[in-house]
């Protein structure tokens, strides 16, 4: 029996797998589109995917984790995900992930860029191939932006209140600047996420979002202006640095403030 081989494009609700989901509608017709939700999204981020099922006139299907972020929490003793305990990333994304691909030879296509140099597997199952077709075309930042800007689908709208990348509202790989955004675009949902920063069950510690500096102390009045003074002046010289680019492309660039990119499922 020929065991079917399918080809599968995960999105982020970022703007580079949306990019590739649009650059590969013709070159893939059979392409399935799948989007791994954990019920922590933005609400931008379900909006920029419907916007984009109309595009590319094929239903993006959902997966979801056999447990909600809440009851995994739990399992990890209460202690929140981080940057060295990405507990996030594989119990609601890879992990369905992997559920949905089941044992069939599976192509995943991923929206790495020509100009990016950083690994990209994201599952190391043996019957899981990644392709990268803005590597191998040699795609860089300026086409994504072109591919997003023709298609009529443009960048996520959470870009317009300055938030930089996909992935769940309390991601641990948000800029200090993104955390005062939230705050000040989504205040419920900064209470939400600061509700999480307490005492775990494993040695009863309690671990934030930002490293040594807790939600509370980071939302003080005196803190935040700080951050955005901060922000603002680095936004300055890397607009001195970088001429002519436009804000986008200035705002889209983790590295202002030597950032980690973030979780490649979650992000890209």
């Amino acid at each position: 029996m020929t065991t079917p081989v399918r080809h599968i494009l995960s999105l982020s609700g970022g703007k580079d797998s949306a990019a590739l989901a649009i650059y590969m509608r013709d070159r893939v017709p059979d392409m399935e589109y799948i989007f791994h939700d954990t019920d922590k999204e933005l609400p931008e981020t379900y909006q920029y995917l419907y916007r984009l099922e109309a595009i590319l006139g094929k239903k993006i299907e959902k997966t979801t984790s056999e447990r909600s972020f809440d009851n995994w929490l739990k399992v990890y003793g209460n202690m929140i995900p981080s940057n060295h305990r990405r507990w996030c990333t594989k119990m609601l994304k890879l992990k369905p992930f992997e559920k949905y691909v089941g044992n069939d030879t599976v192509y995943n296509y991923i929206g790495l860029r020509a100009d990016e140099d950083r690994m990209g597997y994201i599952s190391h199952k043996p019957n899981i191939t990644p392709v990268y077709p803005f590597r191998d075309d040699g795609l860089v930042l300026e086409d994504i932006h072109r591919i997003l800007e023709e298609s009529g689908l443009g960048f996520p709208q959470y870009t317009e209140w300055g938030r930089t990348r996909s992935g769940c509202f309390f991601c641990f790989y948000q800029q200090k600047i993104e955390w005062v955004r939230l705050k000040e675009q989504y205040p419920e949902l900064y209470d939400e996420a600061k509700a999480y920063e307490a005492p775990n069950l494993i040695n009863g510690n309690t671990f934030y979002w930002n490293g040594s500096e807790s939600l509370a102390e980071l939302e003080q009045p005196t803190r935040m202006q700080q951050i955005r003074d901060n922000w603002e002046a680095k936004r300055a010289k890397a607009r001195e640095q970088r001429g002519n680019q436009r804000l986008v492309q200035i705002l889209g660039d983790a590295d202002i403030e030597d950032e980690p990119s973030g979780c490649l499922i979650c992000q890209l």
